[in-house]
């Protein structure tokens, strides 16, 4: 099982390599901060960049506000409020599915339907077992039994966790 916290360190230490070689396609990946969201290339290559940064850039392109929000959903090591936007990824757009701003009403349909309790930054969204193949999952995962169905309060946080480390195996090597 990948350990997702290592392997987006990992992918995070070669983006940091990447840029520190000046690679232009890495250094453009700072643009996802705030604090070089305009820069030019020109000031991206001479800014001194450091590991934090390209944690940070690794943490906004799965969509949280910053590096420790990432790590704690990713762990379950605390309550979390955002999950970022991993679950609903671009091409996942085509499935129509339930969308709640209120956990419970989620909770509830989820059960009702047998489907699949995800969460989108801070809403709620219910799945079918299309929507979970087309992330790259398996839907009969032992680990979604293990969950209850539900990534927002599992039963198991490990089983989260561990289903993290397969959603992060499935992101192509070099962008997150």
């Amino acid at each position: 099982m990948m350990d997702p916290i290592s392997e987006l360190k990992t992918r995070a230490e070669i983006l940091h390599r990447r840029i520190q070689t000046g690679d232009l396609t890495a250094i453009r990946r700072l643009r996802a901060l705030p604090e070089f969201r305009r820069a030019a290339d020109e000031g991206l290559v001479s800014a001194t960049i450091q590991r934090t940064h390209c944690l940070a850039v690794i943490a906004a392109e799965l969509g949280f506000a910053n590096w420790p929000q990432a790590k704690s959903a990713l762990t379950g090591d605390s309550p979390v409020e955002d999950f970022g936007t991993m679950l609903y990824p671009k091409r996942a757009g085509g499935h129509v599915n339930r969308w709640y701003k209120g956990y419970e009403e989620a909770a509830e349909v989820r059960k009702a339907c047998d489907g699949y309790l995800l969460a989108y930054q801070r809403h709620y969204v219910v799945v079918d077992r299309f929507y979970i193949e087309s992330l790259g999952l398996e839907p009969d995962d032992p680990d979604w039994r293990a969950l209850g169905f539900d990534w927002v309060r599992p039963k198991d946080p490990a089983a989260r966790t561990r289903l993290y480390g397969k959603l992060v195996a499935l992101l192509p090597r070099d962008a997150v």
